[in-house]
Parts: structure tokens; sequence; C-alpha cells
């Protein structure tokens, strides 16, 4: 009786998982987020196939050539053509956007779900996020990547740093509730470690608000990526981002506008789609929203 009601942990049975992705699909700010994410995935993606150019290669005749059949999106100072650079800059950018979501995620879901299983370590470990969460976390990543020398590896640890409290208040929160629910008890007279009721039975059942928050994080981290690049702190040439593209297309903009302008739009894409993204999952998977 006891193991029978240990597995009644609420899991989402494969019906479910279907009709959770129906509901998804359903609503419009997801649908609409999704596909521009996934536009952008394939243009990163497919770069060398859709353009055959290196986003290093300078050919100096052509230099801040404008916007034509021959150059899409125009070339800059040292006629780098902009379309290619802007592709390969996706690739870069989403893949640190990706990358430092994933990590937020799993290292903020670790640390929230001990500090909500043993309350001893409970206070020290909120405390640290709140000194954490005092800092602005642009300014936070910006310290660390300005310590740690302006590299790709620099901003993923900066923006990892910079992004875990969130994810730790978020999952303690739920991990606070579920707890306490009835299958999770059961778990806990019938004798699972706590390393089994915090990783098969509360952490499973707190994931929900840490999904949508891991949206929110990557359209967060692509905005900071640029941010850093643009203060010279972040990816460094020749490595193509859209943070330092458009760094070196500032002090061209009135005579090569299009140098700045397209990687922003890239910038803006990709926050946009991100936070539609995030929008409907919250509304889906929200209970409080279900009867909005």
């Amino acid at each position: 009786m006891t193991d029978a009601v240990v597995v009644a942990a609420p899991v989402l049975a494969p019906r479910k998982r279907f009709q959770l992705a129906r509901r998804l699909m359903a609503h419009r700010s997801f649908r609409i987020g999704f596909v521009l994410v996934v536009l952008l995935a394939l243009a990163a993606i497919l770069a060398p196939v859709l353009s055959s150019l290196e986003p290093s290669a300078m050919r100096v005749r052509f230099r801040f050539h404008p916007p034509s059949p021959e150059f899409p999106l125009g070339s800059d100072n040292f006629g780098r053509d902009i379309f290619t650079r802007v592709l390969h800059g996706a690739r870069v950018s989403l893949w640190i956007g990706l990358v430092v979501s994933l990590l937020s995620g799993a290292v903020g879901a670790t640390i929230g779900v001990i500090a909500a299983q043993f309350r001893r370590l409970d206070a020290p470990i909120m405390r640290l996020v709140d000194a954490l969460m005092s800092f602005p976390a642009i300014l936070l990543a910006l310290g660390i990547a300005a310590a740690l020398g302006p590299r790709m590896e620099s901003v993923i640890i900066a923006l990892t740093v910079a992004y875990v409290p969130a994810g730790v208040r978020i999952v303690r929160a739920s991990a606070l509730v579920v707890r306490e629910l009835d299958y999770v008890q059961a778990a806990r007279i019938s004798g699972a470690s706590n390393a089994r009721i915090m990783f098969r039975h509360i952490l499973p059942n707190s994931f929900g608000p840490l999904l949508v928050h891991m949206t929110f994080v990557f359209a967060y981290s692509i905005l900071a990526e640029a941010a850093l690049s643009f203060l010279g702190v972040g990816v460094q040439p020749p490595i193509a981002s859209w943070g330092n593209i458009i760094a070196e297309g500032r002090d061209y903009a009135t005579e090569a506008w299009w140098v700045m302008v397209f990687p922003g739009v890239g910038i803006s894409l990709a926050a946009l789609g991100l936070n539609l993204l995030g929008d409907g999952m919250r509304d889906v998977l929200d209970p409080r929203l279900k009867g909005a």
C-alpha cells in the first residue's frame, strides 16, 4: 500500500503531455513566439548554407556597400557581408542564451530544492541569494565578466551567476508548497532518502514556474550578451555576435546605419519571440490563470 502511494506522485502521463502540447499550441502568444524562435534557430543552424561567405572575409573595395542584391543587408567598414555576419552572430548569441538559461536553471533548481528541503540551510542560502539580488543582474555580470576577461566563457559564467538567484527563489517557493503535499509526506514516511524526495518528487513538480522563468532568462541573456559585447567585455572579434557587430558599427551609425540596425533587429526578434513563448507557457501552466 505504501509503495502504491509513493508511486502516485503527479507525473504527466503521455496523454496529458499531448494535451498540454495542444493547449500550448492553441495559445496565440506561445504559437507566435514558437514560430519566431524556430525561424531564428533554423537561420542560425543553416548559416553556412544560407551564405557561402565567411563572416570575417574582408573585401575592402566594397566597404559601406548599402543593402543590394549582392549584399542583402549591406557591408561594414571592412567590406564584410552583414547578412553573413548576422547569421553567424545568431549562432553565438543564441548559443550563449541557451547555455545560460540551462545552467542557471539547473543550478538554481538544485540550490532552491536544497534550501526548501533542509531548513537549517534555508536561511544562509537565501541571505546569499538576497545579497546577489541586491545588485542589478547586468552590473553583476559586467563586474564578473570584466574580472574573468573578455571571452565567450566569461560571458556565460557571468550571466549564469547573475541569473541563478532568481531561479533559486522561484524553485524554493514552489518546493516549500510541494514538500507538504500528501504524496511527498507518504514518500518520507515510507523511508525514501532526502535525495529521492528532492529529485524524484519535489523538483519535477516544482519545475513549471522555473521552465517559464528559463525562457525569460534566455531572452535576458541575449540582451545582456549584446550589452557586454558592446561594452568590450563580451565576445571578442573575429568571432561575430550581435553585440560586437553593433559595437563595431557605432562609429559609422550615420553613414552606414545598416551595420547597427540589422543585428539590432535580430536581438529584438529573439527577445520578442522568447517573451511571447514565456507568456504563453505561463498562461497555460499557471493554474491561477486557467479561468482567466
